[in-house]
Order: structure tokens, then C-alpha cells, then sequence
């Protein structure tokens, strides 16, 4: 064997080597199962941030009860800002989109702020993956957090799946709060 023969076997080896881990690599993440379904990604201008409901009972419904402590949670959550949480300015764009299974059953999206301290990202909606965009003056509230809220809710029985919510962190509001 030549050198550049040898190195051409070293380098087929590698690839080889590459390979088998690849191939390893996607059969252990396929051990997992399914992958995850219900993911609601929150779009703010040009970047994006996905997440796993915050309260979810692997399809079945939540009872009042679960409803309650999810809610409940869910401030304690954004207290110590372990929401998923995005930056935004007041030129932004904000949507809201669900994987299809989502979808499929129905859902909605809104959040604590706008002028009535309650605004509508999509009001009920069946089959579309994507709430449309809005501006984001029309869904802030006045203080530097707005909390996005993002309900799976059966439209047939009207009952809650799964709960996501996600911050909103005010860039220009901390801008207007740091200079007074």
C-alpha cells in the first residue's frame, strides 16, 4: 500500500466509524418513541422559541382541579422566570404556532396584556397550525412582562389537554424603566 493508499483506507475507516455512530445515535433517539407532538413555538420577529406544555395528562383531559394547580404553577413559574421566555420591542411581530396533532383537536392563544388586559393571539381554531401574526403593542401589557398563554382545548367537548405559557420580556419597557 501506498501512502495516499493508506490514507484513503484511514479516511474510509473514519466514515465507517461516522456511520455506525450516526446509525447508533438515530436508533437509541428512536428508542425514545414517538417524538414529542405537543409543542407550541412562540415567533417574535425574526427568532423563535419552542416548548413542551407546562400542564399536559398525556392527552386526557385536565380536571379543574389540574387546571387550578396549573395556573397556580405557572405564576410561581414566572416569579422565578423558569418560563420560556423571549425578548421583544414594541416594532415585533408575535405568532403563535402548534404541531399538528395539536391542531387537530383545537386550540388557542392569548395573553395578559393589550387594553382590555386580556388579548387574543387566535381565538378558537381547528386544523390551522399557526395562529397569523400580530403586532406586539396589541398584545403587551404596560410593565416590563407579558405572560402567552396557549390552550389545547377539545372543541368537541370543550375540554382543556394541555396548557403552555411562555414571557415576554419587554425590551422597551426596561429601556423606558432604566432611564426614569
Amino acid at each position: 500500500m501506498s501512502l495516499s493508499t493508506r490514507v484513503i483506507a484511514a479516511l474510509g475507516a473514519v466514515v465507517v466509524i461516522g456511520a455506525g455512530t450516526v446509525g447508533l445515535s438515530v436508533a437509541h433517539a428512536n428508542d425514545k418513541g414517538e417524538p414529542e407532538k405537543h409543542l407550541a413555538t412562540l415567533t417574535v420577529g425574526r427568532s423563535s422559541i419552542h416548548s413542551a406544555p407546562f400542564c399536559y395528562n398525556d392527552g386526557k383531559a385536565l380536571s379543574e382541579e389540574a387546571q387550578a394547580k396549573c395556573q397556580s404553577d405557572a405564576k410561581k413559574a414566572e416569579a422565578d422566570g423558569s418560563l420560556p421566555t423571549s425578548d421583544v420591542v414594541a416594532s415585533d411581530q408575535i405568532g403563535v404556532g402548534v404541531e399538528p396533532g395539536v391542531a387537530d383537536k383545537g386550540w388557542f392563544a392569548f395573553t395578559n396584556g393589550g387594553t382590555q388586559g386580556q388579548a387574543t393571539l387566535a381565538s378558537a381554531r381547528k386544523g390551522s397550525t399557526y395562529s397569523g401574526s400580530v403586532a406586539a403593542t396589541s398584545v403587551l401589557n404596560a410593565g416590563e412582562k407579558t405572560t402567552v398563554t396557549v390552550v389545547e382545548a377539545d372543541q368537541k367537548t370543550q375540554d382543556i389537554i394541555g396548557v403552555w405559557y411562555f414571557q415576554l420580556k419587554n425590551k422597551d419597557a426596561v429601556t423606558v424603566a432604566a432611564t426614569k
